[in-house]
């Protein structure tokens, strides 16, 4: 059984001020032991800079804890854009027994370099990160985007009519660079004319991300994608506009049951799964892991209810095989 509670870092901060309090008062009580979650159950938490629904980043992080194969007591800081409450969060649940804490966010890793070392049994996964600094009870994860971003580039391909193809990034950086590398060099590969990027400098501004979109349509563009948790802000542009979208990091078809294509969703799971058989016997980190289209890391999610030309989904499937057995460079 996994249990959620979403906890805002003012209240952790608090709790922690508490329990030192408690500590100079003498309290006999000891610390939680690792894995003493109710009957047993493994103790993780996430801290995530976005919303745990935001049909993206964040989401596809809790999706993944939620689908792993154990008894998980899930506790999750959503919402913390600013690193110091980020910061607070992590510290806060390794003061308070957790066993897996992960930090969902490559802007986290300075805090972690602090933080770690002064739990040396608490396992703490990281991510979007190649390494993981050098510490011993850290796992890193990041995913190849670039796959995924490659596929949907060439289906945009196939649908476009004005040859023009326009997307929607957030900070240049990490897998969002990743992923919009390979959309282009799959959507030029598949016969599109022109992919604009347009980076808004933010990965949770949805009012930017919405401009970005309504230009990109004025400038002839008839298909769009994007990524981040701001993505919101295009897709409602897209949708108004009859515009296919092609999404990642989760599904987003919700967002737009008729016009969302395919969605590159990251299983982390895929990863986790390891990181915990390693923690199960004795090593606590240390390693870096990838996500992949070859692992199942990585999926490309198909929206049936948008019906695609003959022979478009077919070809998708064949780029994936190729993808995965090597025989297609995605260019980056």
């Amino acid at each position: 059984m996994k249990k959620q509670w979403r906890l805002n870092p003012s209240i952790l901060v608090m709790l922690g001020a508490l329990a030192l309090v408690g500590a100079a008062c003498g309290g006999d009580d000891e610390a939680p032991a690792s894995g003493s979650g109710e009957g047993g159950a493994l103790r993780v938490a996430i801290v995530a800079p976005s919303a745990s629904d935001d049909l993206a980043f964040t989401q596809s992080m809790v999706d993944s804890v939620n689908a792993l194969e154990r008894d998980v007591e899930l506790s999750i800081t959503d919402g913390t854009f600013i690193v110091e409450d980020a910061a607070a969060a992590i510290r806060g649940y390794a003061e308070d027994g957790n066993d897996v804490v992960i930090a969902h966010g490559t802007q986290f890793g300075a805090s972690l370099m602090e933080i770690a070392p002064d739990f040396p049994d608490v396992t703490f996964v990281w991510g979007t990160a190649s390494d993981t600094q050098g510490l011993a009870n850290v796992f890193a994860y990041a995913p190849a985007a670039d796959q995924g971003g490659y596929v949907n580039g060439s289906i945009a391909a196939a649908l476009t009519k004005t040859g023009v193809i326009g997307v929607v990034g957030p900070i240049e950086a990490g897998d969002a660079v990743a992923y919009i590398n390979g959309f282009k060099a799959g959507a030029l590969a598949g016969g599109a004319s022109e992919v604009n990027v347009t980076y808004t400098g933010s990965f949770g501004d949805v009012a930017l991300a919405a401009e970005a979109a309504e230009a990109h349509l004025i400038n002839d563009v008839d298909v769009l994608t994007g990524t981040a948790q701001m993505v919101v802000g295009a897709v409602g542009v897209a949708a108004d506009a009859g515009v296919p979208w092609f999404g990642t990091q989760a599904n987003q078809t919700s967002l737009a049951p008729s016009l969302v294509v395919a969605s590159q969703v990251y299983h982390w799971e895929v990863v986790l799964e390891e990181m915990l058989a390693l923690r199960d016997s004795g090593v606590l980190g240390g390693q870096a892991f990838e996500v992949n289209l070859a692992n199942g890391g990585l999926v490309i999610e198909f929206n049936d209810a948008f019906e695609l030309p003959a022979g478009v989904r077919d070809a998708a499937e064949a780029l994936i095989e190729g993808i995965t057995n090597g025989t297609v460079d995605t260019g980056s």
